[in-house]
């Protein structure tokens, strides 16, 4: 099968099934991930395909958004160094605000047992794993519960936040770029996310490269907000330099 033929039959596939998977592709028409990922890459600049994490998705779905558990699945060990990086960024027995996502939710586990740190988060998961820490003086945010993602939107959420002042807030992001900024699929989420970066005095945003010049529906900041952006090495030096020439540092772990 030659290439047009094969993108023809993805963007059937992906408009019918509504998202696509570099795997199951790769499987179906017997060529290798990197054909596959040049083939969504080519649809991508054609407007008809809109790559996510892992696949595309049809042009237009801009509020597409995988639950939890594909999320945790996705780019695992990226998150985990990206997680370990973020560890040399913590206040020394300071104040920090979690966002819900799944980087910051392994920067959460992987928080030694000697850490003495409060810790302000509206994600059920995250405080769910640190409940039980011993140094951690945890503050759950309250508010609706999102299904897809376990965190805490809406009024009361926001309410809270306005009401404190934390030395960092690590931030998650579905989408980042200099052009975009920070994007994700969820107006509410959006609003708390915002709320939770007015509420810090440094923001670090933790971020797998597969996430770079990705846009969602709704927008919460600039990139220039952003003090450091702790990624990994699938990001490029120049796509790093690039981002540093608007005031955010990068770290490609």
């Amino acid at each position: 099968m030659y290439a047009p033929e094969r993108q023809q039959e993805i963007l059937r596939l992906a408009r019918d099934g509504g998202r696509v998977d570099v795997v199951s592709l790769s499987e179906q028409f017997q060529v290798t991930a990197e054909t596959i990922r040049r083939d969504l890459k080519a649809l991508d600049r054609a407007g008809l395909l809109r790559r996510v994490h892992g696949g595309a998705l049809p042009a237009g779905r801009l509020d597409f958004e995988p639950d939890l558990a594909e999320r945790e699945t996705t780019a695992a060990d990226q998150k985990d160094r990206i997680a370990k990086a973020a560890l040399a960024e913590l206040p020394d027995q300071g104040t920090m605000i979690l966002d819900a996502g799944t980087t910051t939710a392994r920067l959460a586990a992987a928080l030694p047992p000697e850490a003495t740190l409060t810790v302000v988060t509206h994600s059920l998961p995250i405080a769910a794993r640190l409940a039980d820490h011993p140094g951690i003086q945890l503050h759950l945010i309250g508010g609706r519960v999102r299904h897809r993602t376990r965190a805490a939107v809406d009024a009361w959420a926001l309410r809270a936040y306005g009401e404190i002042r934390a030395d960092l807030v690590l931030l998650a992001a579905n989408g980042f770029s200099a052009e975009y900024g920070l994007t994700t699929p969820d107006l509410a989420e959006a609003a708390v996310k915002r709320a939770a970066v007015a509420a810090a005095r440094r923001v670090v945003l933790l971020a797998d490269s597969a996430k770079h010049g990705q846009e969602h529906f709704a927008r919460f900041g600039d990139l220039g907000a952003v003090d450091l952006l702790i990624t990994d090495t699938g990001l490029s030096p120049e796509d790093a330099t690039a981002i540093e020439r608007g005031g955010t540092e990068v770290v490609r772990a």
